[in-house]
């Protein structure tokens, strides 16, 4: 009998190759590692495993004060959010309710009922019109704010004039370009946006390397975002072009009524983002402006890489946020619940994790070289930073799940928060440095975890009607 080509020791590889795929499969379900969270994983991934080498770069090629500016960039850039108003995540949540009655054809061209194309075609051409607006306001401001503020302090041989104004260009052509994905995303396209992010990281990342290595020191960042740029305009004209054909008419029948759907949810998250920017990016300038540039391009660093475990760990729940929608929209809480309560619990350990080995491996082993370790804050500042992470995890968590009901409960707290957050980083910091900046931010973390968690719980028994108690 001829020997089955196919099997070792009596054993069929493709028997093998079932059980294997059944095991992961059985593996991911729990995991809730679907295409789109396993494409945002990788992303995120890369983005850790790119860190490392950008940190190295930037050692290398960029003095201690180059290095304040090019972190201190990223915070005075942040400055959007004032024009931005907080319609982003409003954009996400109000698709995914409409998106539940829609669907994709073959060649994708939007489908389903008309009353749902036609609101979605009504928010897409609102939100261009929004950030048409938004993006040259921004640019105009940004470009003078920057100037002042830099020009306060003379630095030899930094010529930071020109990147900071095409950076500030091309970070406002951006703005113009980012609802629309976010609009994708909402209309549960999360594996498609989040393969293109993974390209992203490569695209942005190699143009930003390259101008490291070549001597381009402050360009480096403007050829980051003109790549971004470039990645952007591909995929909305493009790639989504069939997508985005009805919204170059005016819709035909409902529209999205912004005063009454929008606004009651945007206000809050604009109140909030007015305030955000006290809670996450003074910490950069009040560095800058208080003990230098040195000391701010360390505060950038280790913000950087406190940041990057936060992105990979939210990644579990920002991937289901359309899929809570149209649970809500359906009224299938329990689904919800379910759904919600795994993913968060992922979440909160990956960051738990993350952090202690970050720290272990930045003060405890000798793998990173002194010349990087040199530009992170100490050891005591980094830990603080790094166990506020995990208790802001939890609090985001709990916001995600929120705003998915289209509410925004959080509008007091939040902003209570993030003006005691900015109060804290001013006051400590400006005295006592990087570690008075970091013990402020982990006190208000702290508060706001609890009070949140209070708001959920009420929150949620009174939107929901009585159900099972939840379970992982």
């Amino acid at each position: 009998m001829a020997k089955n080509i196919n099997s070792i020791s009596g054993w069929p590889y493709g028997m093998v190759l079932k059980r294997w795929a059944a095991k992961f499969s059985w593996l991911g379900q729990r995991l809730e590692m679907d295409q789109a969270t396993i494409l945002l994983l990788s992303t995120r991934a890369l983005q850790i495993l790119v860190y490392p080498v950008t940190m190295i770069l930037i050692a290398r090629c960029l003095t201690a004060e180059m290095q304040g500016f090019y972190f201190t960039f990223s915070s005075l850039l942040a400055l959007q959010i004032f024009v931005e108003l907080g319609f982003i995540i409003a954009i996400t949540n109000v698709a995914s309710h409409e998106w539940a009655h829609l669907s994709l054809d073959s060649v994708g061209r939007i489908t389903g009922h008309p009353e749902a194309l036609s609101r979605i075609v009504s928010l897409g051409r609102l939100i261009f019109k929004w950030y048409a607006a938004a993006s040259f306001i921004f640019a105009v401001v940004a470009v003078q704010v920057g100037w002042s503020f830099f020009s306060q302090k003379t630095y030899q041989g930094l010529g930071w004039q020109g990147p900071w104004i095409l950076l500030v260009a091309l970070s406002g052509l951006l703005l113009l370009m980012l609802p629309f994905n976010a609009l994708l995303e909402g209309c549960n396209q999360v594996a498609v946006i989040n393969k293109f992010r993974l390209m992203q990281v490569f695209l942005e990342n190699g143009a930003l390397w390259a101008f490291f290595w070549l001597g381009g020191g402050l360009w480096a960042p403007v050829a980051a975002v003109a790549a971004r740029v470039g990645q952007n305009l591909f995929l909305l004209l493009i790639r989504y072009r069939r997508f985005f054909q009805p919204f170059f008419q005016s819709p035909s029948g409902s529209r999205i009524h912004w005063g009454r759907e929008i606004w009651p949810l945007q206000w809050r998250l604009a109140a909030q983002s007015l305030v955000a920017y006290l809670a996450y990016h003074l910490f950069n300038p009040v560095m800058f402006y208080y003990h230098g540039a040195v000391v701010a391009g360390q505060m950038g660093m280790t913000l950087q890489a406190v940041q990057g475990l936060q992105l990979v760990a939210m990644a579990w729940v920002s991937t289901k946020v359309p899929r809570f929608g149209m649970f809500i929209a359906h009224k299938e809480y329990p689904a919800l619940d379910r759904l919600w309560l795994r993913t968060s619990v992922i979440s909160i350990a990956a960051i738990s994790l993350g952090a202690l080995a970050l720290w272990f491996l930045l003060f405890r082993t000798s793998i990173v070289p002194p010349v990087l370790t040199q530009r992170f804050l100490g050891a005591g500042p980094t830990a603080i930073f790094l166990f506020a992470a995990i208790f802001f995890q939890i609090s985001q968590c709990l916001v995600v799940y929120l705003r998915a009901h289209k509410q925004e409960p959080i509008l007091v707290p939040g902003i209570t928060l993030s003006v005691a957050a900015g109060l804290l980083v001013w006051g400590l910091g400006s005295r006592y440095g990087p570690l008075g900046a970091a013990a402020g931010n982990l006190a208000q973390i702290i508060v706001g975890s609890l009070w949140f968690a209070a708001i959920w719980q009420r929150c949620r028994t009174a939107w929901h009607k009585p159900c099972e108690v939840i379970s992982p």
